[in-house]
């Protein structure tokens, strides 16, 4: 197990995060996701540290607070030392029936927080997460709340997810005029029947220097390779809870490359997968989940993977997005400068 630093700070993480959706669901969504039990838990939480995972992503609507709870419990029980685990949770769906337990307002967050402690039973949370874009509450209004909550000691680092590109360069900038606490991640999807994120985002990322941390890399298990050219798994997420959309003609050309490599390598299609995420240098670590101690000991198997420049470059030239503008006009107007660009020893 590898560890990177998050984003602009000096703290490690491991570059495979334990994602922690599958606890405690019942009925609706989170049942279909996952309704794992806490002795169930607290032997993948096991496992996962042993392996060296040392970072942990939850939030608050997983299971309606069943997943921290649970977490938070399992941690408990196993006697992990609270500075041995990074604690990464997010805010923003609803937690209740009124208007206001919702969204990224500082009532909101404020509340949320104090929740989500209460739940995982922690004095901090190492990273606070904004699961989402809200349209009605100023982006300063969103950073002072948690600028506020890093000031008081129960948040030490901030985070994104599923922002926009120009809403993230927005926040950064209000963040570095108004003094508040650094941005130092996004949580995004990123696979490779998904690269719409390497459009805008990604240079964005790695100009500002925000790290990565990527969800459902295995696009809802697809890339297990056990939903392709028209086979029908009997279980798994996607059987229920078809998420995220992934074009098929592309992602069945995708999973038969997927197992040339695989066959070579001597792995499985969904470690290519991880594998090729890893392989990244925009991504800091690759969220995974598991409802069997099975399934979360092969993907960890996946930090051993070597993808050499030749399967690297057939995996690319299968995935590659479609040209799209400005992408294309930014790329042929560079052309213009390319012979002045300093040369890399």
């Amino acid at each position: 197990m590898r560890y990177r630093t998050l984003g602009p700070s000096g703290l490690l993480v491991s570059e495979l995060c334990l994602g922690t959706m599958t606890f405690g669901g019942s009925d609706g969504m989170w049942g279909q996701i996952g309704q794992l039990r806490q002795d169930e838990v607290d032997t993948l939480v096991k496992s996962a540290l042993d392996a060296g995972i040392n970072f942990i992503d939850t939030a608050n609507v997983y299971a309606g607070g069943e997943s921290e709870r649970i977490l938070g419990q399992s941690l408990r029980n196993l006697g992990i030392a609270r500075d041995d685990v990074v604690i990464a949770t997010k805010v923003l769906g609803p937690m209740g029936a009124g208007p206001n337990a919702r969204g990224a307002s500082r009532a909101h967050i404020m509340a949320q927080a104090k929740a989500s402690l209460a739940r995982l039973q922690m004095e901090h949370i190492d990273l606070y997460q904004i699961h989402g874009f809200d349209p009605l509450t100023p982006i300063t209004e969103t950073l002072e709340a948690l600028d506020t909550l890093v000031r008081q000691g129960h948040v030490r680092y901030i985070g994104l997810s599923n922002w926009a590109a120009w809403q993230i360069v927005k926040a950064v900038g209000i963040a570095d005029a108004r003094k508040l606490a650094p941005i130092l991640s996004l949580q995004a999807y990123y696979t490779l029947v998904g690269r719409d994120l390497e459009r805008e985002i990604v240079p964005m990322l790695q100009a500002e220097g925000i790290g990565l941390m990527v969800w459902s890399p295995l696009a809802g298990g697809f890339l297990s390779g056990k939903y392709s050219d028209g086979n029908q798994a009997n279980d798994g997420r996607r059987v229920n809870f078809n998420f995220p959309p992934v074009d098929l003609d592309r992602g069945n050309a995708t999973i038969a490359v997927m197992r040339e490599i695989a066959a070579a390598q001597g792995c499985t299609v969904a470690q290519v997968a991880l594998a090729w995420l890893l392989h990244q240098p925009v991504v800091t670590s690759v969220i995974i989940g598991a409802k069997r101690i099975d399934q979360l000991q092969d993907n960890i198997r996946a930090t051993a993977v070597r993808l050499s420049a030749e399967d690297l470059a057939a995996l690319d030239a299968v995935t590659k997005l479609p040209a799209e503008y400005p992408g294309w006009m930014l790329e042929r107007q560079s052309e213009y400068r390319a012979a002045f660009r300093p040369q890399k020893n």
